[in-house]
């Protein structure tokens, strides 16, 4: 099991990160070293992709040092503060590029499970039997409208549930579990908000 070392103080950050601005690599690979928890921290909200934590901690810590390389005190925000937006977009990134390189939105690929612990599919959404129109619709533009609809048809709470269940914002979809841990609420709370707003976003489509 990797360790890592506990975080600077913040006078030893300030005295690196001042050896940074004036070119000093050495400095740069001791903040990366005692940051590099802060990586594996971010790294575990992904845990559930199909990348090994090792890969994503080594690109997670591209994303760090670019943050060290880029980061500007007078800003206002600490390096932590700073970094983490860093890492998390360095890892959405990569996931995002290899999603559009491997998969193709399909009617009927699952995107979640219903309170039964059944899989449902954006057809499932779209709530249409005639299975010859679904085959003429361009998902991508349903998913648009779908996109669309949320703003004007789902209270806080319920865009806030659909967007993370599915991605809609192009990260990866999150569990009814991982939902309820990031909202602070039950996860069968999370089931009933989904199902109320999956039956709202039906009723607008038709």
């Amino acid at each position: 099991m990797q360790t890592f070392k506990k975080p600077l103080s913040y006078d030893e950050e300030a005295h690196y990160l001042s050896r940074v601005r004036k070119g000093d690599t050495e400095a740069r690979n001791i903040l990366v070293e005692y940051n590099l928890r802060l990586v594996a921290h971010i790294v575990k909200k992904y845990s559930m992709s199909c990348h090994d934590a090792e890969d994503l901690i080594s690109i997670g810590t591209i994303g760090l040092i670019k943050a060290i390389n880029t980061y500007d005190s007078s800003k206002g925000n600490r390096l932590v503060t700073y970094a983490s937006r860093c890492i998390e977009n360095e890892l959405l990134m990569k996931l995002r590029q290899e999603r559009k390189k491997s998969r193709e939105v399909s009617l009927y690929e699952p995107i979640g499970t219903d309170k039964e612990g059944n899989e449902i599919s954006l057809m499932d959404i779209i709530g249409s039997d005639d299975e010859g129109i679904l085959s003429e619709m361009i998902t991508k533009d349903r998913i648009k409208n779908v996109q669309e609809l949320i703003p004007v048809t789902l209270d806080e709470r319920e865009k806030a549930v659909i967007t993370l269940r599915y991605g809609l914002t192009g990260e990866k979809e999150l569990t009814q579990r991982e939902v309820a841990d990031m909202l602070g609420i039950s996860r069968s709370y999370v089931s009933r908000i989904e199902k109320k707003a999956l039956l709202k976003l039906r009723s607008a489509l038709f």
